[in-house]
């Protein structure tokens, strides 16, 4: 299995992984919300700007005829008024319309997006209720438990700034693997040389040499890179043959290098000759042919994986 897939498996794994905690939080935070009192909730009220919009995210903790109490990630509570032009449904499902509730059926604990505007007691009339309806399965369950957990409060209650924090830890890390997933196949060059060649040779000159050992004191220390090798030649000759002296002239840069410093085999992609196709100077000149016989080297470093690299320093990979 190529390197590029088994970090692809394990960046998913976690993905999966976060997910996860990210659910179980979610639950243990609907019966936690249900611990809470009215008297509690009605000293952290806090009132809406008259015909000002607003959209958050909270738990039901306590309701009062059309009148809900609904507690935000800060443990701020809002007035929340549900009237007959209120949609409450739950997200997607067909054509994303989602399923229809009343407002009965928002139970304490039940995690919940409002969205409405102010009205002139402080209140939000809500326009839309939506929640999942694995939220709604926790809320079902909760709320034949609200006894044992009200017995428990003060211990419960101590747990609401951990779990919030657990579970915005869980976001960003999964946020931080979304990163890297998607800069997986995105390089930046770091390093690069071009060695020129003695007409119709692959064979390396002295100072091609030491062009390579110069470019190869760079790779020592990197991490999550590749190497690309490109071979050329100028414009003298036949295409066939300009074709097949560019590639062995790239396979001379690739063993020197692989031989001479222990450069990896897997650490390179695999080396390309172009012929005469990509000439960088006038093949009408000498000079230019002489700029053209050459082989180009690069040394490209991987966003995804090298940002891994930084972060893991326990057991950094080996170039």
């Amino acid at each position: 299995m190529s390197s590029n897939a088994i970090n692809k498996r394990r960046s998913f794994t976690v993905i999966f992984a976060l997910a996860f905690v990210m659910m179980s939080a979610s639950f243990i935070s609907a019966q936690v919300q249900t611990a809470q009192t009215s008297t509690a909730s009605n000293m952290n009220l806090r009132s809406v700007p008259s015909g000002a919009k607003m959209n958050f995210r909270g738990v039901v903790i306590e309701h009062n005829g059309d009148t809900y109490t609904i507690r935000d990630r800060t443990r701020a509570d809002y007035s929340v008024v549900i009237n007959s032009q209120t949609s409450i449904k739950t997200n997607g499902g067909f054509l994303h319309g989602g399923k229809k509730y009343a407002d009965t059926d928002l139970l304490r604990g039940l995690i919940v997006e409002v969205e409405g505007r102010g009205d002139a007691q402080g209140s939000l009339v809500a326009d839309k209720v939506r929640f999942s309806e694995s939220d709604m399965r926790a809320a079902i369950t909760s709320d034949t438990r609200v006894t044992p957990v009200e017995e428990n409060q003060q211990r419960i209650a101590g747990q609401m700034d951990e779990l919030y924090a657990v579970a915005q830890e869980a976001r960003q890390q999964v946020a931080v693997v979304n990163d890297r997933v998607t800069a997986i196949d995105d390089y930046d060059e770091q390093a690069s040389v071009a060695v020129t060649f003695k007409v119709n040779s692959a064979v390396l000159t002295p100072e091609a040499k030491q062009q390579l050992d110069e470019f190869a004191a760079k790779v020592t220390d990197a991490k999550a890179y590749q190497i690309e090798v490109s071979g050329h030649t100028d414009s003298t000759g036949s295409e066939a043959k300009n074709f097949r002296l560019s590639k062995e002239r790239a396979d001379a840069v690739v063993q020197y290098l692989a031989v001479n410093h222990k450069i990896p085999m897997r650490r390179f992609t695999s080396p390309m000759g172009y012929g005469k196709t990509e000439a960088v100077a006038d093949n009408t000149t000498a000079e230019g042919r002489a700029q053209n016989r050459r082989v180009e080297v690069k040394m490209l470093l991987n966003r995804g994986l090298s940002t891994q690299s930084n972060a893991t320093t326990t057991n950094p990979t080996q170039p």
